[in-house]
């Protein structure tokens, strides 16, 4: 009796400590959450055009001048918008990718979704002398074909996760050897809009493109909320997730093919954004560990803290509002990840 009462004992205390540790990271995410919402105010006045806070709020009883309206509606709004949106896409769609491919290095970027589009826009912009919107519609096909080559070789072929990866990169290189082929080929003006494409940039998207990308991004976010306890069994290896009855191969078709959704979206409303997809899991993992019913929401909060804050340093450093948020992710996220490597493996 004595025994039986000591291993309730044990229980109780384990099963205590587990709620609490769960309610820590859940008060952990709401101030996360909490910080993107203060960070999305304080963006909102920053700018060429000063407003502050008390006009911004004004603005939402109509109270405003037209011009200021404006500023506020149609051009920092859509901006924030679409970064958190962005943000939380790609990091939930990089978290997918990493979790099924049991590949700490699996992201839109390895696996050449964002060279797709790439070479979808550039093809739309110098070969059919397209306007912008349609380089975003021909974006959204060149990453749709690059994950549907990558899809047809893990299904036909039954490459290992590693091996995904490897035709990831070798796919990368192919877009980006045939995009600089199109660049030389086209003029001077061409070759300025491609390339201003090819900057990653959440000014770009509008009201339309916003509704679109956080319809996408809701639905895969619940698509791996509801697969959350299969990526938890993935994760201790494919025969435990088989043994557990896991259809595997079904659930990384599935999944890979949603998280490209995202990816490919995000690539098409604001272009090329390295990093975001990477980073973002991994500082989720550090914070939370490896379980996917708190690893998904941590993920997509700090993608869109990351991608917010990125874009908000870009405008408040040049002022006018020039530098394209791919720029800074790219200076910020390769050193970032550099010291997650260090960190994480020495």
């Amino acid at each position: 009796m004595g025994s039986v009462s000591g291993m309730d004992g044990a229980v109780g205390t384990a099963t205590r400590a587990y709620r609490l540790a769960g309610r820590r990271k859940r008060m952990l995410l709401s101030v996360l959450g909490g910080g993107i919402l203060v960070l999305a105010f304080w963006a909102v006045t920053q700018g060429a055009y000063e407003l502050t806070l008390d006009r911004i709020f004004r603005a939402l009883t109509g109270e405003l001048s037209p011009a200021e309206s404006v500023v506020i509606w149609n051009i920092r709004l859509p901006r924030i918008f679409a970064a958190m949106v962005m943000g939380w896409g790609l990091a939930v769609s990089g978290l997918g990718i990493q979790s099924l491919l049991k590949n700490p290095l699996g992201s839109p970027a390895t696996l050449g979704i964002s060279q797709g589009a790439a070479f979808g826009a550039a093809s739309a912009i110098v070969v059919f002398s397209s306007s912008m919107m349609s380089a975003t519609a021909f974006a959204f096909i060149g990453a749709m074909v690059a994950t549907g080559i990558i899809l047809l070789l893990a299904r036909l072929k039954r490459l290992a996760p590693e091996a995904v990866i490897l035709a990831g990169v070798a796919l990368s290189s192919l877009f980006t050897s045939a995009t600089m082929l199109i660049q030389y080929l086209a003029t001077e003006t061409e070759l300025a809009v491609v390339v201003f494409w090819t900057f990653g940039d959440v000014a770009r998207s509008d009201w339309r493109d916003i509704g679109i990308a956080t319809v996408a991004v809701a639905v895969v976010t619940l698509f791996f909320m509801i697969r959350r306890w299969d990526l938890n069994a993935l994760a201790s290896g494919e025969e435990t997730a088989c043994g557990l009855g896991v259809n595997v191969d079904r659930m990384r078709l599935q999944g890979m093919a949603a998280a490209a959704l995202v990816a490919a979206l995000a690539t098409a409303f604001c272009g090329v954004i390295a990093f975001v997809g990477l980073i973002a899991p991994h500082m989720a993992r550090r914070l939370v560990g490896a379980d996917h019913s708190l690893l998904i929401p941590f993920s997509g909060v700090l993608g869109a803290l990351l991608l917010l804050s990125a874009d908000t340093l870009g405008r408040v450093v040049v002022g006018s509002g020039a530098m394209p948020v791919g720029v800074v992710t790219s200076f910020l996220g390769a050193p970032m990840f550099l010291y997650l490597l260090i960190r994480g493996y020495r």
